[in-house]
């Protein structure tokens, strides 16, 4: 019941637009700040931080209602990482987040709300979450509706500790692999990554706002193509390109997923800052896309305008910069948007400016119902949590995600009565399974009641450990063979090894400082800020498989590595090679129930493979000259292509058949294709279909991946696929940067990956060029399965 002198504000019966107006009015310039700033739970130091506000927490993890009562004195925007930055087990989160909403509510002037914000990349990244396999590992599954599934689970967990806000997912596109964040991706190409990214907005998001999770996409845009391969270093392309690849997942999961956020990306474009280019925060993304809700920094990114990029002479323009450009809510900290009271006040910036950032932050409040209910009952974290919740789930997207790369003779699978020699030093490392964005990998140092399930673990499980020996051999980096002998040993007493071999991902290198780090055992070599200047093993990982291969013991490597390395004496010599990318808490399981047939292997590569780090870029969608063109000592083919993949089983297909052979240039197209189980197992095959133009006006990539579809056969099954392919999914940027469809030959082709057409046809667009209208951009082809 609304009182009848209550500010209007406070009428949920109201339009939200209306109770934003009226809200605003009552706002003074501080409280409108104070709605763009952000607060976590313990203040986050970085090198060179000479400010510190205080935090909400006490070191033993209490709420501080004194230094919460002066911190939130104007009232916050954001609640950061509360739950998973604070080390907060379930149901104390949920008691913690209730009482600093209560603070806020009750003793602040306005009563509004904060939106608590977590991390959950692979699972939301907090003591006791789920941990599901990396983005990485997500997109070899090739199937959206797994992904959102996964995000449907993580929205349970966030909003039973009461985060209404995630910073995931991640869209960048990873065509550098010595980038250490490829693993973060959904790979190399933007249909795939915008499909899948699309599926995990739909499910965190739901379908009501006010019982979802926004969504942030980022990073905003074209943070995979750093110079050198290198985090956050500067980025040189052309308007085409950006459009076309990079900006095109974000495009269509804010049209198609209806996304509720945006984060911008570190570094510049051609010299200017993501945090402060006008052009993408505001024109392109709500001028073009009518975006409407927030746009949040990455962390750091405001302050760095001014110490990374040298744009701005302190903190106090850096500020101005950004939100001038459109960045909403700075994060993580107070740092320099708090600058913007006194840039107000002495007319740097005008009040307006503020209060429409300040508008989009209130707008998500209301929409998320957090002026009608904000808290958060601990019965329910307990609900959503403990150390068995989700684990079938995460164990069925292990699976479903891990590729068989190489199986000569049919070494795979194994059979239950094999002894196995299970050795590498990706074998029995608990942190080794997970992402760097997981809360185990992320805080090493912290407990958690996940138990994280190894490849030893679960051999040991399924053979019993008589049948099992084990030796790790050397660890990930570093060069010590002391252990080679012993993994030698065990290989040479055993019917079969399997080597599991890979990078460690972890965050940055702050552990790992100094000119010695090649001699250090476990540098991180994959993740946020683990750069790399080859794609070999690293360490002496590749001269232990050497070792064991002399054994003439078949041998098994599996690759547990957030990137794909060059394996390409592996691929010569080694009868089975597996890639199991990071597969998260269930991963030993996952791995075993692949290589022990109980599943047959379905992944498929969402990058390709390159031969050596000289070769790159080798992704599937170079243009002609790039593709054709070689180096002396190798040629343009990558060691495994995009979208590739085996199987326990075969699969045939039949002959592409189209409905038309003349299309008008705003017009459809059906593809459709059988597809046969001629094996003796059930088993998935991904149907892929790959578009080419005969005559472009203009160089365009040899090919693009414009529909796929996941198909489950049992032997002797068939089932017929059907794309129907919009020609407005055919469009390019023209010379005057117009999106058009050209009037040409067009050849569909599908295959079981970039590299293997089956069967191809052709058919033309007539008529006049076209020019895509805003109303009329198709993103993704429609797709169905008849049996």
């Amino acid at each position: 019941m609304i009182a009848e002198d209550a500010p209007e504000y406070r009428d949920a019966s109201l339009p939200v637009d209306r109770r934003v107006d009226d809200l605003i009015d009552r706002m003074t310039v501080e409280e409108l700040v104070a709605q763009l700033l952000s607060v976590p739970a313990y203040q986050l130091v970085i090198e060179g931080d000479d400010e510190d506000v205080g935090q909400l927490l006490t070191e033993d993890g209490e709420f501080d209602r004194e230094a919460a009562t002066d911190i939130l004195e104007h009232g916050i925007g954001h609640l950061t990482r509360l739950a998973g930055g604070g080390g907060l087990e379930p149901e104390r989160a949920a008691e913690i987040t209730d009482e600093v909403q209560n603070l806020l509510v009750e003793e602040t002037r306005l009563g509004i709300p904060a939106v608590p914000h977590e991390e959950c990349l692979s699972g939301y990244m907090g003591p006791d979450g789920t941990t599901f396999p990396q983005g990485i590992g997500l997109a070899s599954t090739w199937d959206p509706d797994l992904v959102e599934g996964m995000t449907t689970r993580i929205r349970d967990q966030l909003l039973s500790i009461g985060s209404v806000h995630a910073l995931s997912p991640v869209l960048d596109i990873a065509r550098d692999l010595r980038w250490g964040r490829t693993e973060e991706t959904f790979g190399e190409d933007p249909y795939l990554v915008a499909q899948m990214a699309s599926a995990y907005v739909r499910g965190l998001q739901g379908s009501d706002p006010t019982e979802g999770i926004s969504a942030t996409l980022k990073h905003f845009v074209g943070h995979g193509l750093g110079e050198g391969g290198k985090n956050r270093s500067s980025v040189q392309i052309g308007e085409r390109e950006l459009r076309e690849v990079h900006l095109f997942p974000f495009e269509a999961a804010i049209h198609e997923a209806n996304a509720e956020s945006v984060m911008n990306a570190y570094h510049d474009i051609d010299g200017v800052p993501c945090a402060a280019d006008e052009s993408l925060l505001t024109d392109v993304l709500r001028g073009e896309w009518d975006f409407e809700g927030t746009v949040v920094s990455d962390y750091f990114s405001v302050r760095f305008l001014h110490e990374e990029h040298g744009v701005a002479r302190d903190r106090y323009e850096a500020a101005i910069q950004a939100v001038e450009a459109g960045l909403d809510v700075e994060l993580p900290q107070i740092e320099a948007y708090d600058h913007l009271v006194e840039a107000v006040e002495s007319g740097d910036i005008a009040r307006e400016t503020v209060e429409t950032s300040a508008r989009r932050v209130l707008r998500q409040k209301f929409e998320k119902g957090l002026f009608e209910e904000y808290g958060s009952d601990p019965e329910d974290a307990a609900e959503a949590f403990g150390p068995d919740a989700h684990r079938e789930y995460a164990r069925d997207l292990a699976r479903e995600s891990i590729t068989l790369l190489k199986n000569e003779d049919e070494l795979l699978p194994l059979d239950d009565d094999t002894s196995v020699a299970v050795v590498g030093p990706k074998a029995d490392t608990p942190e080794g399974q997970l992402g760097d964005y997981a809360y185990a990998a992320h805080y090493p140092e912290k407990e958690s009641n996940r138990h994280v399930v190894t490849p030893l673990e679960a051999f040991q499980s399924r053979l019993g450990e008589e049948q099992v020996t084990y030796a790790a051999g050397c660890t990930t980096t570093g060069p010590e063979t002391d252990g080679f002998e012993s993994a030698v040993d065990a290989t040479a007493t055993s019917d079969v090894a399997v080597a599991f071999v890979g990078s460690r991902s972890a965050i940055a290198l702050s552990d790992a400082e100094g000119e010695d780090r090649r001699d250090r055992p476990d540098v991180p070599t994959s993740g946020e800020g683990a750069d790399v200047t080859d794609l070999e093993l690293p360490g002496v990982q590749q001269e232990l498989v050497e070792r064991l291969h002399e054994t003439d013991t078949p041998l098994v490597v599996v690759q547990v590595s957030g990137k794909p390395h060059s394996i390409e004496w592996i691929d010569q010599h080694v009868p089975a090679v597996v890639h199991a990318w990071l597969p998260g808490e269930e991963g030993g399981h996952g791995i075993a129930d692949v290589l022990f047939g109980d599943h047959s292997p379905s992944g498929r590569l969402p990058v390709s493979v390159a031969k050596n780090v000289g070769q790159l870029p080798v992704y599937y969608g170079r243009k002609p000259n790039s593709r054709n063109e070689r180096h002396v000592y190798a040629d343009s083919d990558p060691l495994y292509p995009f979208g590739y993949g085996l199987s326990y089983t075969e699969f045939e297909y039949g002959d592409l058949s189209l409905s038309d052979d003349e299309v008008h240039p705003a017009g459809t197209v059906t593809a459709s294709v059988t597809v046969e189980n001629t094996g003796s197992v059930a088993g998935h095959e991904v149907v892929q279909c790959y578009a080419h133009q005969a005559w472009p006006s203009q160089a365009r990539p040899v090919q693009e991946l414009v529909g796929f579809e996941r198909v489950h056969l049992d032997p002797g099954e068939s089932a017929t696929v059907y794309f129907e392919i919009a020609t407005a999914q055919l469009a390019f940027h023209d010379r005057d940067m117009d999106l058009v469809v050209e009037p040409d030959e067009y050849e569909l082709r599908i295959g079981r990956s970039a590299a293997t057409t089956e069967t191809a046809d052709s058919f033309e667009v007539v008529g006049d060029r076209y020019e895509v209208p805003r109303s009329g951009r198709v993103y993704f082809a429609e797709t169905r399965v008849e049996n």
